[in-house]
């Protein structure tokens, strides 16, 4: 697995996206378009569910050298060995019972504003997520932060972080021209008709 620092492309088995697709086929996709990172996010399924579908994740991500992330579920990311565990700001400082167990899975933590980047390195958190960068379906509701959010975190983050929220190949040369070195795409990817191809484009670009 590469080192955080090396990472570049983080991407998601988003149970929203599946469409009636095989989580475990759209891993290996993901990673033969050269994915650092997938994260699996099913915020409407059973934690079973979620833990057996990790389960069958693993033995394609670890086969191919890319981290496995699980989202929300601290217990899940320790029991299966994943290599991350990713929490939003009230799952990780709000949730009194949500506690970091897991010593063989990091923490990255979603961020909004630059108080919440500042909190979230003082949490020790591995990496952290700048976003959403634009308005997104995927979190409906929540403004775009813009890219001065972006490009206070080429200033300011001192550690790995990813923009994520609405990135598109139309759209991804402002973000990185913001600062941006790592970047987080769900539909942009898994709508693509190429999930693959889709990821080749973003690695190109980046």
């Amino acid at each position: 697995m590469k080192q955080l620092a090396d990472c570049r492309l983080y991407t998601f088995v988003d149970s929203a996206y599946l469409n009636g697709r095989e989580p475990v086929e759209i891993a290996r996709q993901l990673c033969e378009g050269g994915a650092d990172l997938i994260q699996l996010r099913a915020k409407d399924w059973p934690k079973e569910n979620i833990r057996s579908t990790a389960e069958t994740l693993l033995p394609v991500t670890r086969a191919a050298g890319v981290a496995l992330v699980i989202n929300d579920h601290w217990d899940i990311a320790s029991e299966t060995g994943s290599d991350f565990c990713h929490l939003g700001q009230e799952d990780f400082f709000e949730a009194n019972n949500l506690q970091p167990t897991a010593p063989k899975s990091q923490l990255g933590l979603s961020t909004h504003t630059p108080e919440q980047a500042k909190r979230a390195m003082t949490a020790n958190a591995a990496y952290l997520a700048i976003g959403p960068v634009f308005a997104t379906p995927t979190k409906p509701g929540r403004p775009g932060v813009t890219l001065s959010y972006v490009r206070w975190a080429d200033k300011h983050v001192d550690r790995p972080w990813f923009a994520i929220g609405g990135i598109t190949l139309k759209n991804i040369e402002d973000v990185l021209e913001a600062g941006a070195r790592r970047v987080c795409v769900v539909s942009d990817i898994l709508n693509a008709p190429d999930v693959t191809r889709a990821c080749q484009q973003f690695r190109e670009r980046i």
